[in-house]
């Protein structure tokens, strides 16, 4: 029960914020209410007369609606919303226009649900208004002399035409009322929505509702969650993650078949929450989801402080999170620090290389967690929930975690650190750049198991992929643990294979993923540090490999125009050299003695000392050994690579 009693004291803080709609369209809904998707908004007068009326546009449909227990659940039978419905609840005469069955006890039971708040001393106003309106039942005649519903021939309406990509014969309803009557008031200042037209705006029309339903008798049961006595719920609310889903976190409704057997005779026994504070836990989890939830094809992840106070995703890269924090002004200032710097123009390269100092990236990422640390108290808590659904109709919770906050942000700067590499990107409005730290997880997925597409990975068909690694990764980053072998191996034999794609700039972005994840890799299980910086005193044969096919990339690329766009033949046999290295060498070497003869006598005496220098590293066991290469020789190529064109940077 931690959850739902985390996201209960969750609404309980933020209360004040219930039923006000904000730029981000994310709303805490009031309880006893939900949202909807509305498709026509009718405007009324005081008295109930009809105004105007019009097709709700897409970015405006969120609405919210008073709901009672059973018509919140509702999926078929007659169960009336109490203000705002469909057509076919609200107009008497409904069947006169479809082709269906009689839902004239829709209107009635409507009608008489809603005399029962206009008569109670929690009525409001424009509820009054609406009822008038609509006992009149001229609300579909109004519609079609307005021109907002579309009658055919015969003087129906076909369902055929649609509003919103909804069937206009299953058009939702919600009201304005205009009231001449009002004091002039700044509407802006006015968070009650008192002034508002709109009744889904209205937050005195809310309490009423509220009020109202709180006075109505009611048999009263010990809740599991708080230990009180209160109204008990067996309906739990659905909408949680979009408006059109139907599963439900909690249910206790199947008395047929396993639910309760061998454990608990009814469902009284098996769970009994409050009403309200069932629907206090759903909408704070409504709210955080539309608010900062992240989705994966239907897994749903969502990362909160208990405080509200703004903590980095761990779903996010080291990049997004540092950029984050600097525009939040979360930034927090290191007299120790490296001066900042700005990045150099591109090399030149076709890859695109951009040159960055990993000192100054490194102390920008630790200032900026420092900076999300800053406003953590000691009994700050930083929640993360994942939820996917077993079925159409259930939703399943697959992790929940509570993290005290200084913690969950040791844990990022750890994951950082553990896989801490340069990545190239591109920003939203074009250009490359390049990063110091790991790439996120919805990157990842793209970089392990993407397609490339018109210079971008795509995994278009096979999102599941995103799910996968979501759930993978989890503890990796939160935990400390190891990121499974699989995709480790599956990154280095992507990486190892250059000449499969059409973008070098891609194979790029998976070679340094791929170093990300080997560099932690080492870290984890051989309790080894690697670094980014060329280490020429290291001696492990796969590491040497690396820079031995580094150099023979090196040199047949400086022999040629860069206009051929071909590739090198140590590219060209990468992968065959990840598994045969010695024999592979051979060849490579080979192929690249007419290049290295072409260089000016300067620049090949340098590369030639370079290649001995390495192969002096090598013992001739390590070198005649001629079994597949692990994931370290990508860190001596990256790194070999990287150094080659630094320095030719720094002598320009």
């Amino acid at each position: 029960m931690s959850w739902i009693a985390e996201l209960h004291d969750l609404y309980e803080k933020n209360e004040y914020r219930a039923g006000i709609y904000d730029e981000s369209g994310a709303i805490l809904v009031p309880v006893f209410h939900t949202t909807v998707a509305a498709q026509i908004t009718v405007t009324i007068d005081q008295d109930g007369n009809f105004l105007r009326a019009e097709a709700v546009p897409d970015q405006e449909r969120l609405t919210i609606i008073p709901v009672t227990e059973k018509s919140a659940s509702r999926t078929s039978g007659t169960e009336p919303h109490p203000l705002c419905d469909n057509l076919k609840y609200l107009a008497g005469n409904y069947s006169a226009y479809v082709e269906k069955k009689d839902y004239s006890q829709n209107y009635k039971l409507y009608l008489e649900q809603l005399e029962q708040w206009v008569n109670s001393e929690y009525c409001h106003k424009k509820v009054q208004a609406i009822y008038r309106f609509i006992r009149k039942d001229i609300l579909l005649e109004a519609l079609i002399k307005y021109g907002v519903l579309v009658r055919d021939e015969a003087g129906r309406l076909p369902a055929q035409i649609k509003i919103q990509n909804i069937s206009q014969t299953d058009a939702f309803i919600r009201f304005c009322v205009e009231d001449d009557s009002l004091p002039a008031a700044d509407m802006l200042e006015d968070k009650s929505g008192r002034y508002f037209t709109e009744c889904w705006k209205d937050r005195t029309l809310q309490d009423s509702y509220i009020a109202y339903c709180r006075s109505l008798p009611k048999t009263e049961e010990i809740s599991y969650l708080t230990g009180k006595k209160m109204q008990i719920s067996y309906l739990q609310p659905k909408k949680i993650r979009n408006e059109g889903d139907g599963a439900k976190l909690i249910s206790a409704n199947d008395e047929a078949n396993y639910t309760f057997r061998g454990r608990f005779a009814n469902k009284e026994e098996a769970f009994a929450i409050g009403y309200e504070d069932s629907q206090k836990a759903h909408n704070a989890l409504k709210w955080m989801i539309r608010q900062q939830g992240c989705n994966y094809g239907g897994l749903y992840f969502v990362t909160w402080e208990s405080g509200l106070n703004r903590v980095p995703d761990w779903q996010d890269s080291s990049d997004k999170i540092y950029m984050d924090a600097e525009a939040a002004d979360l930034q927090e200032p290191d007299l120790e620090e490296p001066e900042l710097e700005e990045p150099d123009l591109a090399s030149g390269e076709p890859d695109g290389i951009f040159v960055y100092t990993g000192a100054v990236e490194a102390a920008r990422f630790n200032r900026a967690i420092r900076g999300y640390g800053k406003n953590l108290g000691d009994t700050s808590k930083t929640v993360i929930m994942a939820f996917d659904a077993a079925t159409t109709g259930r939703l399943a919770i697959l992790e929940y975690k509570e993290f005290n906050s200084s913690r969950y942000l040791q844990a990022l700067q750890s994951w950082y650190d553990r896989c801490v590499w340069r990545h190239g990107n591109i920003h939203k409005g074009g250009g490359r750049y390049t990063f110091y730290g790991m790439v996120g997880i919805r990157e990842a997925a793209e970089l392990l198991y993407g397609t490339e597409q018109k210079g971008y990975f795509s995994l278009k068909g096979k999102e599941e992929r995103y799910k996968d690694v979501a759930k993978r990764w989890m503890p990796c980053i939160l935990e400390g643990r190891e990121v499974p072998e699989d995709m480790v191996r599956l990154a280095v034999r992507r990486a190892s294979s250059p000449v499969s794609f059409d973008s070098s700039f891609l194979w790029e972005r998976i070679l340094t993923l791929a170093c990300s994840l080997v560099r932690q890799q080492y870290i984890k299980k051989y309790k080894e540090e690697w670094t980014m910086a060329l280490d020429e005193t290291c001696t492990k044969r796969d590491y040497l490999y690396g820079r031995l096919l580094a150099l023979a990339d090196r040199i047949e690329y400086r022999t040629y125009d860069r206009e051929e766009g071909r590739e090198t033949n140590a590219k060209r046999y990468m992968s065959a050299f990840s598994q045969h290295p010695y024999r592979t060498w051979k060849i490579i070497e080979e192929k690249t003695e007419p290049y290295l003869m072409r260089l000016a006598v300067p620049e090949r005496l340098v590369y030639q000392n370079l290649l001995d220098a390495v192969h002096d590293r090598f013992t001739l066991k390590d070198y005649e050994d001629d079994a597949p290469l692990s994931g370290l020789y990508l860190l001596g190529f990256h790194n070999q690579s990287y150094d080659l064109r630094k320095k030719k940077e720094e002598e320009k």
